[in-house]
């Protein structure tokens, strides 16, 4: 049997470490806003490269507190519109609707899932305010284009970085960043699940912008900036010193883990024998060829074939595990009606196609084999 994801496997590898931590705070007395949070927020502030990092209750809430920071502080107002890929998972779009903004949904580039930047200017209307980025399956979305486009435009760039945290790209100034510090804000999730997963509920913040993370760190705390009094219609959402001590330990292997994820990957782009199912491939020489680049840590491993149900069952049968990101995009779901009479071809393909491949960093390069093994055998029948 190979498990899509076997969380307790990943979690024992520090168990020591992670009974350590939860105890130390069980017998501080403190549970919220204490010393485990300001030490995970000041540490994931520097792994991220940015000024301020804000520990809240979840990636979703991530992204409302940081549209909502830009509605209080006047960029933004309700109406107006926010860019963002039409094959995003569906939170992304709920950051954007809760409040009162319009998400101006556009396609993804086919070979790489990320949002397509050559479309990006054609939606700008005179009430567009940001662009967010996805950076989708842990694969960095960005280009100096991009940049200069929101620069141009007046633009905040907002980042979705639920799962790509430690991907990193070198930027026009020729100085690698890591994605959560490209843009102007970024909302991060620690669903267990992710890179950096927590056991429970949590995400983060991160930005340069200290009037923004003073706004926001007011925002997620009822809306005040001292106890009883409040200067905003606020949210509760904040991470607790369990969760924030439980991170702080596992943010000490990220990168050890991001490296092994991409090795894995190197395994599946090379042993994978039809490279139609690989993402790029109508472009030939892809990045995909290219699995241990920094600009990806493959929190999903993606391929893409017609036959997408027919081989996930196949692989089922035969005791591994795989899953579909996503079966249905936004548009299409019954939340978002008013979008469904709208077509995206190219995120509608992504969708019927798509199917993810296990990969973690407990996953055994024998367990890996055995999945190429049994993709190849049912593609090449």
């Amino acid at each position: 049997m190979v498990q899509f994801l076997n969380l307790k496997k990943i979690n024992t590898n520090y168990a020591e470490e992670l009974k350590e931590a939860t105890a130390s705070v069980i017998d501080s007395g403190w549970y919220l806003k204490g010393a485990a949070t300001k030490s995970f927020e000041t540490k994931l502030a520097q792994y991220i490269g940015t000024d301020h990092a804000l520990g809240v209750a979840n990636g979703l809430d991530a992204l409302r507190l940081i549209l909502r920071g830009y509605i209080e502080l006047g960029f933004m107002e309700a109406g107006d519109e926010v860019i963002v890929p039409a094959n995003t998972y569906v939170a992304s779009i709920l950051g954007i609707t809760d409040n009162n903004l319009v998400p101006v949904l556009v396609e993804p580039n086919i070979n790489n899932y990320n949002l397509d930047f050559s479309l990006i200017e054609t939606y700008i209307t005179p009430r567009t305010r940001a662009i967010m980025v996805v950076h989708l399956y842990g694969r960095a979305c960005w280009s100096q284009n991009l940049a200069d486009l929101a620069k141009k435009h007046d633009l905040k760039i907002i980042e979705d970085n639920a799962q790509a945290i430690g991907a990193s790209v070198v930027t026009g100034t020729g100085v690698p960043l890591k994605t959560g510090a490209l843009g102007d804000a970024a909302g991060f999730s620690f669903y267990p699940g992710k890179n950096l997963g927590a056991l429970g509920d949590s995400g983060a913040v991160t930005t340069n912008d200290t009037q923004l993370i003073e706004v926001i760190t007011a925002l997620a705390n009822y809306g005040s900036h001292k106890k009883y009094y409040n200067n905003y219609k606020g949210l509760n959402s904040r991470i607790d010193e369990i969760q924030a001590a439980i991170l702080d330990v596992k943010l000490k292997y990220l990168d050890q883990e991001n490296a092994r994820r991409r090795e894995i990957a190197k395994l599946y782009c090379e042993g994978l024998s039809a490279r139609s199912v690989l993402p790029n491939h109508a472009e030939g020489v892809s990045l995909f060829e290219e699995p241990l680049s920094d600009s990806h840590v493959w929190h999903i491993f993606p391929i893409r074939t017609k036959s997408r149900d027919l081989l996930q069952a196949f692989l089922k049968d035969r005791g591994i595990q795989t899953m579909i990101h996503y079966p249905l995009p936004p548009h299409q779901q019954e939340a978002y009606k008013e979008y469904n009479q709208y077509t995206f071809p190219l995120t509608e393909q992504i969708h019927q196609e798509e199917l993810s491949l296990p990969v973690s960093p407990v996953h055994t390069d024998e367990e890996i084999l055995e999945v190429i093994k049994m993709a190849n055998l049912f593609i090449n029948k």
